[in-house]
């Protein structure tokens, strides 16, 4: 079976029948985990187990493992430290963040590979301009510079441990005070601001590798008429066209208050598809998900297929628990306890 271009969610520990037709769909491919999906290590290799055998390993399989507040599992997993922690450490000894942050990144991604999960949507890239209600201590720092140094440093420790990190939320988030999951959010800013500050981190990142990235449900008013996961101005003429983005690209979750301006569901699937996404993810209203199955068939383009099968982990999960199990590794989580 071909990958799809919707990511989905579930409700539970395991697979009902109506998860399993949705997860069946040839326009899914891919699965999104939260908390409510979790309560200890057998149970979530059961349940990943099962979507394999249904899906096979084309299939992508993700989770939200930032740290801090954005962290799905805990129990048995390494607590990591809000990113924000990491700037207060580099504002005293910048190597030291740098270290720590690759640490966290091999943390992050060999405990997850254990479980056979391809990725977490990790790392935040938003500037702390210490408005915003919902990136906050998410985000590393308020300096550019050291938002860059942290995340490339976290994204070769990701990398050390089997899988790709998903920049976001393209092109800024952190200047608005609003949330975009509970209201439309609006940015005023130019385009010339924004490129200088804000866009500028996801440049350099796009130059350093990064390998995928989460458009935001913002609008900036002054540049496009649409929120920017619905925009081809920004997908398409500055990511692909001018800066040469050659990765995948995920929409962020289409259920937010924010994705209200795409539209009904289905008009949002299909223009933010349109616009250069390479995935679509919907969350928290199977409803939805059930409806939009029946409404849209989406023809995946070669470029999207191989963008989007290169975000699968690396590291086989027998390898990554034997990893885990490793002195030098509990010597890192020792010091990532210690922060």
């Amino acid at each position: 079976m071909t990958i799809g271009p919707l990511m989905i969610d579930l409700d539970g520990l395991t697979l009902t029948n109506e998860d399993i037709k949705r997860i069946s769909h040839p326009m899914v491919g891919g699965l999104i985990l939260f908390t409510r999906n979790y309560k200890d290590a057998t149970q979530l290799n059961n349940l990943t187990d099962a979507i394999r055998k249904i899906r096979g390993y084309d299939f992508l399989i993700a989770v939200d493992h930032e740290g801090g507040r954005v962290q799905r599992f805990k129990e048995g997993f390494t607590i990591i430290p809000a990113m924000r922690k990491l700037g207060e450490i580099w504002d005293k000894d910048p190597k030291k963040a740098k270290d720590l942050a690759f640490i966290i990144g091999q943390i992050i991604a060999t405990e997850l590979r254990i479980f056979d999960i391809d990725f977490s949507f990790t790392p935040v890239l938003d500037i702390d301009y210490s408005e915003s209600t919902v990136i906050r201590d998410r985000a590393f720092h308020s300096d550019i510079e050291a938002i860059k140094a942290l995340a490339m440093n976290l994204l070769e420790g990701l990398k050390k441990g089997g899988m790709h990190g998903v920049g976001k939320h393209f092109p800024g988030h952190g200047y608005i005070r609003t949330d975009s999951h509970l209201s439309v959010s609006e940015d005023i800013r130019t385009l010339e601001d924004i490129i200088s500050k804000d866009m500028g981190i996801f440049i350099s990142l796009i130059k350093y590798g990064l390998n995928a990235l989460m458009p935001s449900h913002v609008l900036h008013s002054a540049i496009d008429q649409d929120p920017v996961g619905f925009s081809s101005f920004w997908l398409k003429d500055q990511l692909r066209a001018k800066f040469h983005f050659k990765g995948a690209i995920f929409s962020d979750d289409m259920s937010m208050k924010g994705a209200i301006l795409g539209g009904k569901m289905k008009e949002r699937i299909l223009k933010a598809l349109h616009a250069g996404c390479d995935m679509v993810l919907l969350c928290n209203s199977p409803q939805l998900v059930d409806e939009v199955l029946l409404q849209i068939d989406w023809m995946m383009s070669s470029e999207s297929i191989v963008r989007l099968l290169s975000m699968k982990g690396s590291i086989k999960p027998q390898e990554a628990l034997k990893i885990t199990q490793e002195k030098g590794f509990t010597e890192m989580r020792n010091l990532i306890r210690a922060i």
